[in-house]
């Protein structure tokens, strides 16, 4: 069924879709009176509608019923990405958002290869929030995860360790894995920090368990940057009942 998200709870029974929405509603959905269509509030909220007519500005719709969004998983993760070369954010972007983390947040690290000029990554983070607005409409989703400014790696582990369940995902991580972390936890909220190509420096290991990261192992094979969170974000959901 078409999905579309609205800016909050709406007032009355009746809801007005505007501008790009009312347009693939009517030009490529063609959709017409009567076929329904369900609303998301970004909070968490599904509104079941029917259409009551639509033309390529305008999309006028009939709200018929509320309930909770199945979308959103009762753990809120943090996913922490190392900027990494090329478009490998896009996909990591788009495919975090369908297995349920929250928020993601690029950082730099000291063997980050990709180091755009700041109007460069203010660019890339615009085309990141379009991804997981999209994203977020395709497979279900009942919030819209952010995508937050970019930040150093020392910010990031400050910001990480905050969580609950604070997750450095670390190649040299010998004694203790993902699974191992998270027996018996249920935490509320969940982060997972994750390097670039090249991985982490050992002196940004070691300030991530100094401010509070647990250091955590995804096994011993070796994963690209772009396999590794999905992974550890597949275990998360897994271990807390999300997946």
């Amino acid at each position: 069924m078409p999905r579309f998200f609205i800016d909050g709870p709406p007032v009355g029974t009746q809801i007005v879709l505007r501008g790009e929405d009312a347009y693939h509603i009517y030009k490529v959905l063609r959709m017409k009176p009567g076929e329904a269509l369900t609303l998301c509030d970004g909070k968490g909220m599904d509104y079941a509608c029917t259409l009551k007519r639509a033309d390529k500005d305008t999309a006028v719709c009939q709200m018929e019923a509320i309930s909770p969004s199945l979308g959103e998983p009762d753990v809120l993760v943090t996913l922490y990405m190392g900027l990494p070369k090329g478009d490998k954010m896009d996909f990591i972007v788009q495919k975090a958002v369908e297995l349920g983390a929250a928020k993601i947040v690029p950082f730099l690290a000291e063997r980050s290869v990709s180091r755009p000029d700041a109007e460069t990554l203010q660019k890339k983070c615009a085309r990141w929030r379009k991804i997981a607005h999209e994203a977020a409409m395709q497979c279900g989703r009942g919030r819209i995860p952010e995508v937050g400014e970019p930040l150093s790696q020392a910010q990031a582990a400050r910001e990480a360790a905050q969580c609950q369940a604070p997750l450095f995902l670390y190649e040299e991580e010998r004694e203790h894995g993902i699974r191992q972390a998270l027996a018996g936890a249920k935490p509320v909220t969940a982060a997972l920090m994750i390097g670039p190509e090249g991985g982490f420096a050992p002196e940004e290991a070691a300030f991530a368990k100094e401010v509070g990261m647990q250091s955590v192992s995804l096994g011993p094979r070796i994963l690209r940057c772009e396999t590794a969170p999905l992974a550890a974000l597949s275990v998360v959901m897994y271990e807390t009942g999300n997946l």
